[in-house]
């Protein structure tokens, strides 16, 4: 597997606006995704070893994060054309395997992935009530490889520390997990990415 991390986008940067369709073509605009306490934006996909790993600890985060008012949304990037196990008529068997509740929508045109500074999958960016991000990074340390629990630790203490109106703690680990797999990438996204 090829290991790409976040890009740890500046704190403190302003939530990009983003108008969606999810698997069915239903239409899903940014503005009316956001929870009044804040919102978990998740750059995930069916097929990453990484976020297969880790997709049911989404399942539950983002009902738990819901259930306390903070709006959860997962963006699939990745080119269906090359890795058709992303494609979007895949993604209801993915979330209802994995029991997840919150908008799994589709960025076909890879721009939203751009626009939020997204690099892997998971990427995960979490913004305050105001728009504002104040946390990005990994769910927790667990890799597929490597025997440690998935418990979603960092991303839920991060939760926690929004919705108790604590700082955020300064010490936030890039998320790990394949590249996106961009649509202008020709010779970097070969079978050892998958």
């Amino acid at each position: 597997m090829a290991r790409t991390e976040s890009t740890m986008q500046k704190l403190g940067t302003p939530m990009p606006s983003f108008s969606l369709a999810d698997a069915s073509g239903t239409p899903q605009d940014s503005a009316n995704l956001q929870g009044p306490r804040g919102t978990l934006i998740m750059f995930i996909c069916n097929h990453c070893p990484f976020v297969v790993h880790v997709a049911d600890e989404l399942g539950r985060l983002g009902r738990d994060c819901m259930e306390r008012g903070v709006g959860v949304v997962g963006i699939n990037s990745n080119d269906a054309e090359n890795y058709p196990e992303d494609a979007p008529e895949r993604m209801p068997a993915f979330a209802s395997t994995h029991d997840i509740t919150f908008p799994y929508l589709v960025d076909a045109s890879q721009d939203t992935a751009r626009d939020f500074a997204a690099a892997c999958t998971p990427d995960f960016f979490l913004y305050d009530g105001s728009g504002m991000l104040i946390y990005r990074g990994q769910l927790d340390s667990s890799r597929p490889d490597n025997g440690i629990e998935v418990t979603g630790e960092d991303l839920r203490a991060a939760v926690d520390a929004l919705l108790d109106g604590r700082p955020q703690s300064a010490s936030q680990q890039a998320s790990l997990g394949c590249n996106i797999k961009w649509k202008s990438c020709s010779n970097c996204c070969t079978s050892e990415t998958n």
